[in-house]
């Protein structure tokens, strides 16, 4: 299901914090990077969904650089909805960071809350 333009990717944090990833990754694309492979990245996707983590959206450990290819393949574009690469990119940034996985993506062993903790929300 296709939305309407969000607002939030036109505002001047945003904007600010998408070319501070895109910088620190190099401009290149971080999942074909894991596979060896060199790839542009154009696009900034939020691992944990913005619409879904809204307090996670300015988290820079929360964004990864990717091309537009990559970031189709971690989106359902019919639904938005993470796909099982999406989930499983959502995973891994969990584990990395010691946060438990949301229980929509958790397998049984996972089902945890997620803590709060302030130094996540700064930038």
């Amino acid at each position: 299901m296709k939305k309407a333009k969000d607002r939030f990717y036109d505002s001047p944090k945003w904007i600010k914090l998408r070319q501070s990833a895109l910088q620190r990754d190099n401009y290149e694309d971080m999942e074909a990077k894991r596979y060896g492979k060199v790839k542009a990245a154009e696009v900034v996707h939020h691992v944990f969904p913005k619409d879904e983590f809204p307090e996670y959206a300015y988290c820079i450990w929360n964004l990864i650089s990717v091309s537009t290819s990559t970031h189709n393949m971690f989106h359902d574009r019919d639904t938005d909805e993470l796909t099982e690469k999406g989930r499983q990119l959502l995973v891994r940034t969990a584990r990395k960071y010691g946060i438990p996985v949301p229980e929509k993506y958790a397998s049984p062993t996972e089902k945890k809350p997620i803590p709060f903790r302030k130094d996540w929300y700064e930038y």
